[in-house]
């Protein structure tokens, strides 16, 4: 079985985000970037899907700048076989990566599509319920464990209430979430060994994809400064300021 995993390049989780100037968005100049976060849980359980014996293969795809070879790397230092990066300077939407990603798994034909339920840049989580759609495949969100067997795919998936499980048919797309697994470290020598993995690039020009933005960014600002609390001595202190506040 062929697992493929799309992974994205995002500004570091420890870094603190910046508005440029203009106000016309994130200012990404000499920031630290990695990979985001719930990509890397799904790079993690597609290796250990390989691992078990279920997987023969896993492909990570990236749809990017030129620097996203990096954040593939890594991919490959966490087990992943290859890799191909869609290469673009675009920022492209969700519904326009849904797309590029559906004409790779035509050229890949996976039996699974392993992906983070979001990244933590755009916060979308839209992009595995669009690809999902363009497939007609089924689809299990938001997952927190993954069994495989028998043709098909066995979630349990996070939701409101609690946890609920589900069967899906293969091909499928899963989206993975923050309990699903703890990603592994990549270590010296697969790093090195990483740099011997194939890593096929391809222009976006090439898919004969409609990339075209249907959303326009009128400005982006950084949310407003909290003003700072206060310490009290006793409860009834705290009561006191909620009635002065008008809270109580």
């Amino acid at each position: 079985m062929k697992v493929l995993v799309p992974v994205k390049r995002v500004i570091d989780y420890n870094v603190k985000a910046r508005v440029k100037a203009d106000q016309t968005g994130v200012d990404l100049a000499n920031v630290k970037m990695s990979m985001n976060p719930f990509c890397e849980i799904a790079v993690e359980e597609a290796v250990r899907l390989k691992e078990k014996g279920v997987a023969t293969e896993v492909v990570a795809v990236s749809v990017g700048p030129t620097q996203a070879q990096e954040t593939l790397r890594t991919a490959l230092a966490m087990g992943a076989d290859r890799a191909i990066l869609v290469q673009t300077d675009q920022d492209l939407e969700p519904l326009a990566v849904a797309k590029v990603l559906k004409a790779v798994i035509g050229e890949e034909s996976p039996e699974l599509v392993l992906m983070g339920k979001q990244a933590i840049d755009g916060d979308n989580n839209a992009v595995g319920q669009m690809l999902s759609a363009l497939l007609d495949w089924p689809q299990a969100t938001f997952a927190s464990e993954v069994a495989i067997g028998g043709g098909k795919a066995t979630v349990t998936r996070e939701v409101d209430g609690g946890l609920q499980t589900i069967d899906v048919s293969l091909p499928a797309v899963v989206t993975a979430d923050l309990r699903l697994n703890e990603p592994r470290y990549a270590s010296l020598p697969n790093i090195m060994k990483a740099k011997k993995k194939p890593l096929d690039v391809k222009e976006l020009g090439s898919l004969g994809v409609d990339t075209a933005p249907r959303l326009k960014v009128v400005k982006v600002s950084e949310p407003p400064k909290r003003s700072a609390g206060i310490k009290v001595e006793t409860a009834a202190d705290i009561v006191s300021n909620l009635k002065t506040a008008g809270v109580l």
